[in-house]
């Protein structure tokens, strides 16, 4: 339970950080954080929860994450369905509590709400297979990275400031082609408040995230096989 609460609070802080800044921060011009700010804030929400509770259940903080560690050999299956959960339901909460926040002022309204999509509800209007080829292949460089990272031959201590810049640079390459999810609890707290055609293109930030999470865990392990 320890370990569930842990995902919980750590992919809460992520959506309400990450997604926070996108639907606050950002909206206003007069802020000037734009793209360069959400990508930094999504990785530092990655980066501080990795050294808080990194050493309690891992920080996957992702759908995407668990199922790759999974897949690499470093997670055990029989725990997939707690955590998955766990992390989804913390992106929920955080996107309650954001929507409760952004609908504190008078005449808001919460438009996309940092969700995700592709064709009309792509910020630049890309398809759905330049989506989900975005998607997949942004994922499996995440896991790619964090089985690297968390290689026990790897220097102890630095994985989270890798991990947390990695998550940075994807979101500066990919939030013009999909708003960046590469990861399934992020896309659905969020989309729950949306609505319309996110929910209905949800399944595609799904799919393509746990492909590429599974991918880019194995390929991690192909290159760094010791033999």
């Amino acid at each position: 339970m320890n370990r569930l609460a842990a995902e919980f609070i750590g992919t809460f802080w992520l959506v309400l950080g990450g997604c926070g800044s996108a639907v606050l921060a950002a909206a206003f011009p007069e802020v000037g954080i734009g793209l360069h700010g959400v990508s930094l804030a999504f990785g530092l929400t990655v980066l501080t929860m990795a050294y808080a509770i990194g050493h309690v259940s891992g920080c996957h903080l992702n759908p995407a994450v668990s199922v790759g560690l999974w897949a690499g050999g470093r997670f055990d299956g029989k725990d997939l369905p707690g955590y998955i959960i766990a992390q989804t339901l913390g992106a929920i909460a955080a996107a309650a509590v954001l929507y409760v926040i952004v609908t504190g002022r008078a005449g808001a309204e919460i438009g996309g709400f940092a969700s995700n999509g592709y064709d009309a509800l792509s910020p630049g209007k890309y398809s759905m297979v330049a989506a989900l080829v975005c998607e997949v292949v942004m994922t499996a460089f995440f896991l790619f990275v964090i089985m690297g990272a968390t290689d026990k031959r790897a220097p102890a201590g630095f994985a989270p400031i890798a991990i947390g810049l990695c998550l940075t640079l994807i979101h500066l390459i990919s939030i013009p082609v999909t708003n960046t999810s590469v990861n399934p609890a992020r896309s659905t707290g969020v989309a729950l408040f949306a609505g319309g055609g996110y929910l209905v293109q949800l399944w595609l930030f799904w799919l393509a995230p746990l492909l590429g999470g599974a991918l880019g865990a194995w390929v991690y392990n192909v290159v760094a096989d010791k033999k």
